[in-house]
């Protein structure tokens, strides 16, 4: 009986083990993927917020050159 238990015990430990070690190798990838998703974001916000202001910053600009 306290063989079984063993068994059973290290059996359990090893699938445990390999879960941990294969999330431990994901998630430094997961990481760089989440960063550069991040930064595709910004990215298209800062396109979208440029491209709704154009007609403002080009008459902030006109109006500075022609105040110089």
């Amino acid at each position: 009986m306290q063989t079984l238990f063993m068994t059973v015990g290290t059996r359990f430990a090893l699938a445990l083990g390999t879960s941990w070690s294969s999330r431990m190798k994901r998630d430094e990838g997961q990481t760089f993927v989440e960063y550069a998703l991040i930064l595709a974001l910004i990215a298209v916000a800062l396109t979208v917020a440029l491209t709704g202001l154009k007609d403002s910053i080009a008459s902030l600009f006109t109006q500075v050159s022609n105040d110089l």
